[in-house]
């Protein structure tokens, strides 16, 4: 069991350092030196994280966040306006004023 978690934990390291690429992509090299790892780690995690929708590779080989990781994104970032329009709604109708 534990080394599937250390192996969890390195794809999740590299789904964290693909964040902040999303426009121009990093290479499985930059990936490797950021994380210490090898490049054929890298490679496989990569894989991993593809497989899933987290990650793709663009076709300057490039690899960057996946539809399912922006999707996730999405839905937050969604649930959080929601919250933003109620608590605003709760705080027109509770005012004073």
């Amino acid at each position: 069991i534990m080394s599937t978690v250390k192996s969890a934990e390195k794809v999740l390291k590299v789904l964290k350092e693909l964040s902040g690429h999303s426009l121009q992509g990093v290479s499985n090299q930059e990936l490797a030196e950021r994380l210490n790892e090898s490049p054929a780690q890298i490679h496989r995690q990569l894989q991993t994280l593809i497989a899933a929708g987290l990650a793709k590779q663009e076709e300057n080989g490039l690899f960057t966040l996946g539809t399912a990781m922006i999707k996730i994104a999405k839905n937050h970032l969604t649930e959080i306006e929601r919250a933003k329009a109620r608590i605003a709604e709760i705080e027109q109708r509770t005012s004073t004023y």
